[in-house]
This record gives C-alpha cells, structure tokens and sequence, in this order.
C-alpha cells in the first residue's frame, strides 16, 4: 500500500492524469482497473476516474510495490550547471535570457545540460524545488525556442502558473517581439507576410508553400527594417502565427534569408560574418492579458527587454 498527499502544485488534475505522472510503471488498463475495484481509494472512499484532485486530499493505492517508482537520491538536472541569465524572477515565474547553442530539453544526443535543468538545478539550490516532495510537478517552461536562437524563455516555478500561462499562449496574450539580421535589403520597409507551411518531421525542417494543401499551416509574419547597413538588414519581427522555424523559413522563402543561418541560407552567404548559429534573437516580451491572470494578474501590461542581443552591436560596425 502507499499514500499519496496531493499538494498545491497536484490540485486541479483528473486522478487518472494524477496517477499516469505519477507512476507511470503502473499500465494504462491496470490504471482504470483499480479504480473501479476500489484498490485506489480517494479519502478513504471508491473515486471515480474523472474526479478533480484538491489539495489536502489523501490516495490510497492497495497495489504492489513493482508499480512505483524509488525515488534517485541525485537527480540528473543537478549535472547541469546551476548559472542562468536571468531577466525577472519572481515567487511564480522566470524569465531567462538563453544563449544560442544552449537546448532547451534535452534530447538524445544531450542527455544532461539544457535550460530545463540548469533552472532545476537553480531553483533546488535555492530550496525552491525539491523533487522529493512534488507528485508529479517539476518547473517546466511556458515556451520553446530552437537551439541556435537566442532570447527570452517563460518558466513557471508551480503548476497554477504554467497552466495559466499555457493559456495564455494559446490565446495569443503574450506578445513576442524578435530581432534579426537578414541577407539583402526588402523593398517594404514594413510589411506583413502570408503563406502556408509545411513540416518534414524527417529532414527536421519546414518548407514554405504559396498554396494550401492538406498538409499545411497558414503563417503570418510582420516586420519592419529598423536599419540598414551594406547588403545587409536589421529587423524587427512580430509572429502573427507561432510555426516551428517560421521565421527563418519565411524570410528565406522571400530571398532574404537570415544572416548565419545554415539550414534555410547558404554557407556561402554566410562565410563573410563567420557566425556559427542564426542572427535571431527572441528580444522582448509584453504581458498583453485579455481575460483573468488568476495569481498572474499582477504581470498585465508588463514589458521585459533582452539588455544586449549579441549580434546588434555587431551590425553597427558593419560598412553602409
């Protein structure tokens, strides 16, 4: 038997959710079983699978030990470094500035260091995370962004404020503002782009279409040219649309592809500023709510800036 206190960050979750988290040894098919032969009993009485978990509620599970996990005395995150750029921190959330060439979650060929884990590790050595005592909450972040860009990046520290914020996301209440240098100079200097999408899970790379089809995604990207200098363009970017690599697709589709950008422009273009990852940088932020922030009301309007985009400097010493 074990006894499972739901707590503050567990409060709000299905228990058939709850339970998937949280022993995830445990079958999906067993899962549903026990529940209905009462061998997972919430506060002493028979639950039914969709019932809402509320902090304070004690389960009972009556089933053999195989099904849970043991808990590791040292943690993987703790193999990351511990140093973050930070922007804002809060008792809710962070906001960090990452550097290009850092993965956000690690994958199969880094199994240890990514910005994930560095905030873990971060937020344990403060004694404000420690796995030991979540169910089956651990900080996560509200947003992505590809290894070689750089920018701001949203964690939430509990589980109220990462799911706000994944709504608010969904909804399109946070502004997300880039900057990036591109090859060549635009006949507009401020134009809004339209065009469909499509993705090649295999090649990890998407591919921009002037037509609709079944596979496609409509995009829309605004920019405007902050500075010109050469054959070269700074530019700032408003996603209309949020599409994996969509800025760097877009702009390349258009013969302006991004400035160090391998994947989308050309090693040739490239070789003159010698830049190892993309000229892109996800700069500043604006907390633009139009429904209720719950806990997170208090960041309404707010604006957050990158101090220093790395290759900003840069272009200004470039020839005109």
């Amino acid at each position: 038997m074990k006894t499972v206190m739901i707590g503050k960050n567990d409060a709000g979750q299905r228990l058939d959710k709850f339970l998937t988290k949280s022993f995830p040894k445990l079958p999906q098919s067993l899962l549903y079983k026990f529940i209905r032969t009462k061998h997972i009993k919430c506060n002493g009485k028979r639950c039914e699978i969709s019932k809402r978990l509320a902090e304070g509620d004690r389960l009972d599970l009556y089933i053999k030990d195989e099904f849970f996990e043991i808990v590791p005395q040292k943690y993987d995150f703790l193999k990351a470094p511990n140093q973050l750029d930070l922007i804002y921190e809060d008792k809710n959330i962070l906001l960090l500035n990452k550097k290009p060439g850092l993965i956000v979650h690690p994958d199969e060929n880094y199994h240890f260091d990514s910005l994930i884990a560095r905030i873990q590790h971060y937020l344990y050595d403060k004694g404000e995370y420690d796995p030991q005592k979540e169910n089956s909450f651990a900080p996560a972040l509200v947003n992505r962004i590809d290894r070689n860009t750089a920018g701001i990046v949203i964690a939430a520290k509990n589980a109220e404020s990462l799911r706000i914020l994944n709504q608010k996301m969904r909804s399109r209440e946070l502004e997300k503002y880039y900057l990036c240098i591109v090859h060549g100079r635009l006949k507009k200097k401020e134009d809004t782009l339209s065009g469909y999408l499509e993705k090649n899970e295999k090649q990890n790379r998407v591919y921009i279409q002037k037509n609709p089809n079944a596979n496609t995604r409509t995009i829309k990207t605004y920019y405007r040219v902050l500075e010109e200098r050469g054959n070269y363009s700074l530019l700032e970017v408003q996603l209309l649309t949020g599409r994996t690599h969509q800025i760097r697709a877009h702009f390349a589709s258009i013969g302006h592809p991004l400035v160090g950008d391998g994947k989308y422009g050309t090693n040739a273009l490239n070789k003159a500023t010698g830049y190892r990852w993309q000229a892109l940088c996800s700069y500043k932020l604006i907390f633009h709510f139009t429904t209720n922030a719950g806990i997170l009301e208090y960041l309404n309007h707010q604006e957050f800036q990158v101090p220093s985009v790395w290759f900003v400097d840069d272009f200004h010493t470039w020839k005109e």
